[in-house]
């Protein structure tokens, strides 16, 4: 895998060369996003700036806590939701 040398818009390391030049590596991280490294020739991390970790990190809301974080539903559709046929449409052997 060639250095960031070769292009200066590639996010791609060898690890000799993350180590060699680590101020490059986090400002690029810091200013052009996620930076590659890998470890004689496998990928092995990713360097990102705190505000990306921090985004890849906050949990995210599920779909449940969504929908009841909404507005409520009609008294119809409740409804109808509840009066729908609870039978499981086959034999269930236990």
């Amino acid at each position: 895998m060639a250095g960031p040398d070769a292009n200066p818009d590639q996010s791609n390391w060898q690890l000799q060369d993350a180590k060699a030049r680590f101020s490059e590596l986090v400002k690029r991280a810091r200013e052009q996003g996620p930076q590659h490294v890998s470890v004689r020739g496998e990928p092995a991390v990713v360097v990102v700036s705190v505000e990306e970790f921090s985004r890849l990190s906050t949990p995210r809301p599920s779909l449940v806590d969504h929908i009841l974080a909404g507005a409520p539903w009609p008294d119809d559709v409740v409804d109808a939701i509840n009066a729908r046929s609870r039978d499981p449409g086959r034999d269930v052997v236990v």
